[in-house]
């Protein structure tokens, strides 16, 4: 993200301000610069007498505004990092003052997270006349395989568009648990390495070839002997197979097929500006197509709907979550 390089830069150059306001529902950048002006701002030396940790359940905002009025030691800042800051959201606002007028030789880091303040309102204003305000926003689920090919590709490494989408599939869109697996397999394969989806199925332990995404691919095949080998596989580990993702992704699979069907122009280009896919899958969407005309995918999609339902336990309390997969498949292929 060019903002959080930006605020970097800006520290690095020793364009520091007094305060840092990082909000939002992705903590995972929020995490990055916080750790970044912890480690750097000071030396080691200057860290013992002028670097404070606080947490927001602990303390008040009229404690924290004591802490960052305090002149440094034999340093030129001091820092206060106020982590889990969100939990002081009702009182937050007593922070006007402060931000309006705040300590010049102090570094104030407030870790707010899953939450925004309002932009409506003083504190927001205050804060961005003298400090930096940073709103993380959380990715879409489109959006999260471009991130990881970004990340590695400044690190020098590459990865195949199936292992991306292998590690979405199975972390979702937590950009702390993706990196966390990122960095173990960094320690593992050397620089320049393109990660596959052998190198995930080894080191982290997700199937290649026994995952929703290959289920999705068997199923737009019209595969049925493959579609049911993999959901017999869900069926035997149902808790690393939830049946609520599998249904989640089959029916965002289907209405973007629906999306297709209503395209004049079918064009690879045009499938993937309009549908935000990696055009390594545009294929795969394309034979989808040939085998569910329009009609049909209507159809599945008012299934999946209905399964959607069945599987968080309404109507169908009796019935395991591999026989409710298999019933689905059955009705997708008829």
């Amino acid at each position: 993200m060019n903002e959080v390089k930006q605020i970097v830069a800006d520290i690095k150059k020793g364009n520091i301000k007094p305060i840092y306001f990082l909000m939002g529902e992705e903590p995972y950048y929020i995490d990055a610069i916080s750790n970044y002006i912890e480690e750097n701002v000071l030396s080691e030396e200057e860290k013992g007498f002028n670097q404070m940790m606080l947490y927001g359940r602990d303390v008040s905002v009229e404690e924290i505004i004591s802490n960052a009025k305090r002149f440094p030691m034999m340093a030129d800042y001091q820092v206060v990092v106020v982590k889990e800051a969100q939990d002081l959201s009702r009182t937050i606002e007593k922070l006007i003052a402060y931000a309006k007028q705040p300590q010049p030789t102090t570094v104030l880091v407030l870790n707010y997270k899953y939450k925004k303040i309002d932009k409506r309102k003083a504190l927001y204003k205050a804060l961005k006349e003298s400090g930096v305000v940073f709103e993380s926003k959380k990715l879409y689920e489109n959006q999260v395989a471009d991130w990881i090919r970004r990340v590695l590709s400044g690190q020098n490494y590459t990865i195949s568009p199936k292992a991306a989408q292998m590690l979405v599939e199975f972390l979702g869109t937590d950009l702390s648990k993706i990196n966390n697996e990122l960095q173990k397999l960094k320690i593992i394969l050397p620089e320049g390495t393109q990660i596959s989806a052998e190198d995930i199925e080894v080191n982290i332990g997700i199937s290649k070839d026994y995952n929703n995404f290959e289920l999705r691919k068997a199923i737009g095949e019209r595969n049925a002997v493959k579609a049911f080998k993999i959901i017999n596989y869900f069926a035997d580990n149902p808790k690393d197979n939830p049946m609520v993702m599998t249904v989640s992704l089959l029916f965002s699979f289907f209405s973007q097929l629906l999306h297709i069907h209503g395209m004049h122009d079918k064009n690879p280009r045009n499938i993937t500006s309009a549908l935000g896919i990696n055009p390594y899958f545009v294929n795969e969407y394309l034979t989808a197509v040939r085998n569910f005309p329009m009609k049909k995918v209507s159809q599945v999609v008012a299934t999946l709907r209905e399964f959607d339902v069945k599987s968080k336990g309404v109507g169908a309390n009796a019935i395991s979550q591999g026989d409710l997969l298999k019933e689905l498949l059955v009705k997708i292929f008829n």
